[in-house]
């Protein structure tokens, strides 16, 4: 017990002293992370929308096929992405891998399946409740889909929020395709895993302490959004 008291004490001072090491491994997940879940949410909010608020042939094929890449397998990701990155790939001539771009490509993949997934459930039950009125004001699609993503747009923020959770947690695709190279694609997920094994508990538990920091944050982050949008829907 008093083993792990000295740890976690050491933990807390790397945090608390501003530690480089771990300020730099800290900025570049959240670099990753954040610039994944942009990227996530630009091709799944109108791909969500689209399949939301439209009927069309395979509309059902497609909400099936992105609930079930909702549980995609992140080495099964990481792999995929790394034999289309590496040198015999068909993308191999651009130089991505083990770059922090190979793990944003990564990233956007595991986590555009769920923004569009959950888009499309929160812009389906808005298009029930509007969709006679829309009709009757002969609204065009473009604006119809811009219309739901803005009456929905505290859904969607938390809809980007679990995204950006899911995102930040991820370590088997990063490593496959970042390399784990430090100053250059160590995270905090893939440093946890390394410091562990190297017996480096400290940098180990601060780095986690830092991610369960970010949990947090991003669940008071959903709740103050659903605070939010319920006082406006009562206002």
């Amino acid at each position: 017990m008093d083993g792990f008291a000295g740890i976690l004490g050491q933990a807390f001072g790397l945090i608390a002293s501003g530690d480089p090491t771990l300020l730099g491994i800290v900025a570049l997940s959240l670099q990753v992370t954040v610039t994944a879940v942009v990227l996530s949410c630009v091709i799944g909010l109108p791909l969500g929308a689209a399949v939301g608020a439209f009927r069309f042939p395979g509309r059902g094929v497609i909400s099936i096929v992105l609930n079930a890449l909702m549980g995609l397998p992140p080495v099964v990701v990481g792999l995929v992405v790394y034999l289309m990155l590496s040198a015999s790939g068909p993308f191999g001539v651009l130089g991505l891998l083990y770059t922090p771009a190979a793990m944003i490509i990564a990233q956007t993949v595991l986590v555009t399946p769920i923004i569009a997934a959950l888009t499309r459930q929160v812009v389906q039950d808005l298009d029930s409740e509007y969709r006679e009125q829309f009709a009757s004001l002969g609204v065009s699609p473009l604006h119809r889909i811009g219309a739901l993503l803005w009456d929905g747009r505290f859904g969607l923020l938390t809809v980007a929020l679990a995204g950006f959770g899911r995102a930040v947690a991820e370590v088997g695709a990063v490593m496959i395709v970042g390399g784990n190279i430090n100053h250059v694609t160590r995270v905090m997920t893939t440093t946890i895993a390394l410091e562990t094994s190297k017996g480096n508990l400290q940098l180990a538990l601060a780095l986690g302490v830092v991610l369960l920091m970010l949990a947090f944050a991003v669940n008071a982050a959903v709740m103050a959004v659903r605070g939010v949008a319920e006082r406006a829907a009562y206002a």
